[in-house]
């Protein structure tokens, strides 16, 4: 074994012996680690892992069966079959993999990131006639919004959705429109919207339409307080959503107040609110949230600086308040990435974000001690669900010259989740 690799391992040791040592007494919940290898054993619903305790949508994609070759075929045969498509289809196809992809789809990316940053990196492949994003259904979907009519988005296993995505529906979301636009109606014009909306990334390509067609735009982690500067400047309140969470430490960050920030609960008259509450509001939150981050929690933190001290924690943004206030700091995926390979010296982190990237960085990085708050270690399910065996069946199929699992927008949403995603692209933090 070379250097390079028993340091590797060595890492990936110490991280597990820390996890340990950080053994909370969790509290009782419905997440399980224990994830079938293969994802077609995976029960009805979002699955095991962080988020199968949400209700599943109806209308929720469904994969069909796959040949039954796949589902039979060893690492090592899989491997050699993705390794001789991949050569086969050249420029022909570019692969996408997102942070929290499992390890063994990840090796075999062209471009590894969080959505936004995928979508474009596609951009950059002009000879691509496929897409191959592995990752979940709106990331397939923005890429399908930004790439060319020639380009086919592919999404190997159609069942991978998002919990938090799903959160946000069209009909409750234009239902509150209808809502707040009836309430609002009577203000003094000064030349602002009475409420912008803004939705964040993780979203139906419906509702990024929705807000484009609404004078709102998209945000991401990484420009969630420039997009939310941009919004005042044309509105005096945010209908913010699918997460409460980004939404709130964003704005609070701002300075905006808590009582300011009132969440709307689908499915209730003014989202459980009354009248004056919300005309004092300047951000409206919606009821969602990322079924990964909520687990982190202040006790968590706590701990890792009891057992580490001049630990460095830092948290998603996606994570609760408490998370957040608690933490050194807290930034997308690309910022944690960036923050840990921009320490000099050997650092402990504690980070608050999915286990699959926790994991990855703590090999990529051994000079450093690298751990997950969580000790239960809930990974994002429904991201787990694009297998080996998936990847290999849908570029087996394109150098058949087949597209199979392709993900396209309808044409009447293309034109103002365009608009949402530009404006978005324009509000550079």
């Amino acid at each position: 074994m070379n250097s390079h690799l028993t340091q590797t391992a060595e890492a990936t040791g110490s991280v597990a012996q820390n996890i340990a040592r950080l053994n909370l007494l969790a509290p009782e919940s419905t997440c399980s680690t224990d994830l079938a290898a293969s994802p077609w054993d995976t029960p009805a619903g979002y699955g095991p892992g962080a988020s199968q305790e949400d209700q599943i949508p109806s209308g929720y994609p469904v994969q069909g069966s796959i040949p039954e070759e796949y589902l039979k075929a060893s690492d090592e045969e899989l491997d050699a079959r993705i390794v001789a498509a991949k050569a086969t289809l050249g420029d022909k196809a570019v692969i996408l993999g997102h942070f929290y992809q499992r390890d063994e789809v990840v090796k075999y990316a062209d471009f590894v990131g969080d959505s936004f940053q995928l979508a474009n990196a596609a951009l950059t492949r002009d000879k691509a006639e496929a897409i191959v994003f592995c990752g979940v259904h709106f990331m397939a979907e923005t890429a399908d919004i930004l790439s060319r009519e020639d380009q086919a988005v592919i999404l190997p296993n159609l069942a991978a959705g998002c919990s938090m995505a799903d959160m946000a529906d069209g009909p409750s979301v234009q239902q509150c429109w209808e809502e707040l636009t009836a309430l609002y109606k009577d203000e003094e014009d000064d030349g602002r919207m009475p409420v912008i909306p803004v939705t964040y990334m993780n979203c139906s390509a419906e509702l990024k339409a929705f807000v484009g067609r609404n004078g709102g735009l998209v945000c991401t982690s990484s420009n969630a307080a420039t997009v939310l500067e941009w919004a005042f400047e044309r509105g005096r309140r945010v209908l913010f959503f699918p997460d409460q969470h980004l939404g709130r430490n964003t704005a609070k960050a701002m300075g905006i107040e808590l009582e300011q920030m009132p969440m709307w609960t689908p499915r209730k008259a003014l989202g459980g609110n009354d009248e004056a509450t919300m005309h004092d509001a300047k951000v409206i939150l919606w009821h969602g949230f990322c079924s990964v981050h909520k687990r982190f929690n202040p006790a968590q933190i706590a701990k890792a600086r009891q057992e580490f001290p001049g630990v460095r924690v830092i948290v998603h943004p996606e994570c609760p308040m408490e998370v957040v206030d608690a933490a050194d700091e807290a930034g997308s995926t690309d910022y944690i990435q960036k923050a840990i390979a921009g320490a000099t010296e050997p650092t402990t982190f504690a980070i608050g974000t999915e286990i699959n990237m926790v994991n990855r960085l703590a090999a990529q990085y051994p000079q450093h001690n690298i751990f997950c708050l969580d000790p239960v270690i809930c990974p994002c399910s429904t991201m787990y669900r694009i297998h080996p065996g998936y990847l290999a069946w849908v570029l087996e199929e394109l150098v058949a010259g087949r597209v199979v699992n392709q993900i396209t927008v309808p044409k009447d949403q293309q034109g103002d989740a365009k608009i949402a995603l530009e404006r978005m692209l324009a509000a550079k933090p």
